[in-house]
């Protein structure tokens, strides 16, 4: 395995029976940080950048969700919301954090509310990126996380369906994808978290329900690039009209890549919401 590769590496926790990798630094109210699905995604891949400037001010939690990462995998397992809430809150327990606030980004959104909704006093303050909600059709940046075949071409020709602005798919960002994509395993999780495609027609998919989303009374900053290919803009509206304690922030010339494509405003709001300096 590649140098690249192993910098994606933090410390390992046991959590629900896996040996878990988290990344973890700062000092102060603990936020953990979901990273999303799709080829070659890992906490690190996700929150590099992010992961040291939120913590001048916050514990900062970044974890390799199970099936992802350099999460040891289990194959007994069955991937679903039930098991990914569960493996969180595992999470919580080994590093002894009784309450966090949670930054998800899409998929890492989607287990943000989950994770609330069922067990809404361990859980502070939400943040929610490009996050589906309700019924929504499997989009072509979605499909093409189902196709890829590990090889550097083919992880470029993947991300083309994330930023707005093609220069954020950097030689690096490329390498660092890819590279975590050959962990043994990684495309296999991705492939029982999404819905196969269908050879033809639409294929259909679900987030969160609006009628459970609208039950969950955390304090809740959602943002969406306007461009987002991969989960469109109109979920985040969705969860900024039904979450009854929700603001909604909407990116013009901005795509799903909200933390990276408009990375100081993501911090600048992230550290207000979530308290900095309290």
């Amino acid at each position: 395995m590649s140098e690249i590769a192993e910098i994606g590496r933090g410390k390992s926790v046991a959590a629900l029976g896996l040996e878990t990798n988290v990344h973890d630094m700062g000092e102060g109210r603990p936020v953990v940080l979901l990273h999303g699905s799709g080829p070659g995604v890992s906490a690190w891949t996700n929150w590099k950048r992010v992961m040291p400037v939120l913590a001048s001010d916050f514990r900062v939690v970044a974890p390799d969700m199970a099936g992802f990462g350099y999460t040891e995998r289990n194959p007994d397992l069955s991937y679903d919301i039930k098991l990914w809430v569960k493996h969180l809150v595992a999470i919580l327990d080994a590093l002894e954090i009784e309450k966090a606030s949670l930054v998800g980004n899409s998929f890492g959104g989607s287990l943000a509310l989950a994770a609330a909704a069922r067990h809404p006093a361990r859980f502070d303050r939400l943040v929610l990126m490009g996050t589906p909600c309700d019924k929504f059709t499997m989009t072509p940046g979605l499909r093409a996380g189902w196709d890829y075949t590990p090889s550097r071409e083919a992880m470029r020709a993947a991300m083309a369906h994330f930023p707005y602005d093609p220069s954020f798919i950097t030689d690096e960002l490329v390498e660092d994808r890819f590279q975590a994509s050959l962990i043994p395993g990684a495309q296999e999780g991705l492939r029982k978290l999404l819905v196969k495609p269908r050879d033809e027609g639409d294929t259909p998919l679900s987030g969160m329900p609006e009628s459970v989303v609208s039950g969950i009374e955390h304090q809740t900053l959602v943002l969406h690039g306007r461009e987002d290919k991969v989960i469109p803009v109109e979920m985040g509206l969705r969860l900024g009209r039904a979450m009854p304690n929700a603001e909604f922030h909407m990116f013009g010339r901005c795509g799903h890549w909200v933390q990276a494509e408009r990375f100081d405003a993501f911090v600048a709001l992230s550290r207000r919401h979530l308290g900095a300096g309290a």
